[in-house]
């Protein structure tokens, strides 16, 4: 187990995982629908299968370009860690167990459980041919707060909608900045990215435009709510850690990127769901 955490680097889970939470818990105390520990963790599971099939299956394919890349040749494929034959089966496992855990949910997110699969697996595909890519990782992660939602209600709304494209803005932006990395390298590969194609300069200017978006969609569900103040101390928060990654990586130095991609975002995340759920919870007298 060890080794396959390695291999789809669990921890990033702290990205969607959070949203996943506002979007079952808006589910819960925003409609009729009450609280289901079963159904939780289900939710929960959901995000950890979809998530490691994505993230195994993008190491599967991108295996031979990692072995080229002086920054991924110690990824646990190139490095022999972990077989391609292995990454591959680590990935048809998780996808089954999506789709049956799906199943106890709701048939709605049955039927629906093949498209997020695809989303989630054909990102890795895009960097071959086009630059946004960024926004296709972004689409997959956005799938967390809709999809938690659905299964509590079996339904759509315009709220939960809300913060997928916070999501989606949100990841696309922090994965552009992440990409500078690799900008010489996709040039060489001719691989397809934001900075590949558009230069570090305007790749951050790209990155500044979307985060703006990210949080016009983190303030817009006030319309929608009468959310607490401590929804409004979340959004700020959230706002200044968009910010703040940023301040960290400029154009002409971006050694702080990986500060920028993880801990910034990961903490933001974090704080603002916990900030969203004790709103919640204050404001709805939520009981377990």
């Amino acid at each position: 187990m060890k080794k396959y955490f390695s291999l789809v680097l669990f921890a990033h889970s702290i990205f969607a995982l959070p949203f996943a939470l506002i979007g079952f818990f808006l589910g819960v105390t925003t409609t009729d629908n009450p609280f289901n520990w079963l159904k939780l963790v289900m939710v929960l599971l959901c995000m950890v299968f979809a998530r490691n099939a994505a993230m195994a299956f993008n190491r599967y394919l991108d295996r031979h370009i990692d072995a080229r890349n002086p920054r991924t040749q110690m990824r646990d494929i190139p490095a022999g860690k972990v077989s391609a034959n292995e990454a591959l089966l680590f990935v048809v496992v998780n996808c089954i167990l999506f789709i049956i855990t799906t199943a106890f949910i709701n048939k709605l997110c049955l039927y629906l459980s093949p498209i997020a699969l695809f989303v989630v697996l054909f990102y890795s595909y895009t960097k071959r041919f086009t630059a946004l890519c960024h926004l296709v990782l972004g689409l997959g992660l956005s799938l967390a707060p809709i999809g938690a939602y659905i299964a509590v209600t079996g339904i759509f709304d315009i709220v939960p909608v809300l913060y997928s494209f916070a999501v989606l803005f949100w990841v696309s932006g922090f994965d552009i900045i992440y990409a500078l990395q690799d900008e010489d390298f996709d040039k060489k590969e001719k691989l397809h990215s934001i900075p590949a194609a558009l230069g570090i300069k305007n790749a951050l200017n790209l990155s500044v435009f979307l985060h703006v978006l990210s949080a016009l969609c983190v303030i817009l569900p006030v319309f929608f709510i009468s959310f607490s103040w401590v929804y409004y101390i979340g959004v700020a928060f959230f706002c200044c850690m968009l910010i703040y990654q940023h301040l960290l990586v400029k154009p002409t130095d971006i050694s702080k990127v990986n500060r920028a991609f993880a801990t910034t975002n990961g903490i933001a995340s974090v704080i603002f769901a916990a900030c969203f759920l004790i709103d919640a919870f204050l404001r709805t007298n939520f009981n377990f």
